[in-house]
């Protein structure tokens, strides 16, 4: 599917994303949005985007629902709330196997849990949001101020969560592997 004037044409992307986007389909409600928000559709318009942005989020769309708790996150169009970014984060972490904007809303959730915004301060679940990612910078800078009781603590809940969602596991638990046989844990 060519989206976004592959071909130097965004008034026909234009035409065919909408008509897609309008019979419900999310991957062209989250173009669309993109689009919108960055000015491939004529002028930047972030009311549409958000409006696209929204649907696609709605149906699911991990990706979509990373656009919109950026959104939130930086008061883009909307009122900032660190709390809705943290939803929508949420629920883009939570989709298995992670294709993109999974691992995105883990990584960004992880930050909003590390420096206390819209959800209470909490390296442990930082530290488990980030385990779960293919980012590794902010794992590795988290365990510095982490004791050996947390940061098991946090490994415990990340391999709970695993086992919750069995699609995820082969990936994660490989990555982690190899993590933590090049992380040494902390002497606390």
């Amino acid at each position: 599917m060519m989206y976004l004037g592959a071909n130097g044409d965004y008034g026909k992307a234009d035409l065919w994303l909408r008509r897609a986007a309008e019979q419900g389909n999310a991957d062209a409600q989250f173009w669309l949005g993109v689009g919108y928000e960055q000015g491939r559709l004529g002028s930047t318009d972030y009311r549409e985007a958000f409006k696209w942005l929204q649907k696609a989020a709605e149906h699911g769309h991990p990706d979509a629902q990373v656009s919109l708790g950026q959104m939130y996150e930086d008061g883009e169009f909307v009122p900032q709330s660190y709390a809705l970014a943290a939803k929508w984060y949420r629920k883009a972490a939570e989709h298995s196997p992670d294709n993109g904007g999974a691992g995105q809303g883990r990584n960004q959730l992880g930050m909003l849990y590390e420096d206390g915004l819209g959800v209470p301060k909490n390296l442990v679940l930082a530290y488990m949001w980030y385990s779960l990612t293919r980012f590794q910078g902010n794992l590795k800078n988290i365990e510095c101020d982490m004791t050996r009781a947390q940061i098991a603590q946090a490994r415990k809940m990340a391999d709970h969560w695993l086992k919750a969602h069995p699609d995820e596991h082969d990936t994660v638990a490989q990555q982690d592997r190899r993590n933590r046989a090049s992380i040494a844990l902390p002497a606390r």
